[in-house]
């Protein structure tokens, strides 16, 4: 069997970050886009801008921390990826983190707590997340344009992407709409 593990940390460490961080998202996305760490990093922290805080949800998504799904969905839309979920509801595990079971290709995989760059088979992180080939795959990210992932500068606005929040309606808006 070929190797099914390249360590990569996405280029942080030439971008000037060092140390133990919490940058699956930004690193994974950096790998499989082509990008630069930085690039993806400051278009990560622009998403998070235009997240909301509840009582369930105290901050924000930081790059360096931790980001929620909502700011790597708007990220990865506007980079012009497509999502294919493999889990649904009581489905149980049927993708796992494996070559045999995921298509060629670049993808941006997510697994528990994860996000982890696979690239034709081989898995592109700072260590090996796959458990023996057990962890259980949720969905990954791919190029929607015929395989090939635009990057942000050329990708063309639109109203729910990281540039324009969605404005609110009014109450009057909402009534009689």
């Amino acid at each position: 069997m070929g190797r099914s593990f390249q360590f990569d940390d996405g280029g942080g460490l030439a971008a000037g970050y060092r140390g133990k961080a919490g940058d699956c998202v930004v690193r994974a996305i950096a790998i499989a886009t082509r990008q630069p760490y930085q690039k993806i990093y400051d278009l990560v922290n622009g998403a998070a801008v235009h997240e909301r805080t509840g009582k369930r949800k105290r901050g924000k998504s930081d790059a360096r921390t931790g980001v929620y799904k909502t700011s790597i969905k708007r990220v990865m839309k506007s980079l012009g990826w497509v999502w294919t979920p493999t889990m649904q509801i009581g489905s149980g595990c049927t993708v796992h983190l494996r070559s045999d079971e995921l298509p060629a290709g670049r993808l941006v995989v997510s697994v528990s707590k994860h996000l982890t760059a696979v690239i034709d088979g081989v898995i592109h992180d700072t260590h090996d997340c796959s458990r023996r080939g057990t962890r259980c795959v949720y969905g990954y990210w791919q190029p929607g344009d015929g395989g090939r992932s635009r990057s942000a500068a050329t990708a063309p606005p639109s109203k729910n992407e990281v540039g324009a929040p969605r404005r609110r309606k009014s109450l009057l808006e909402w009534l009689f709409g």
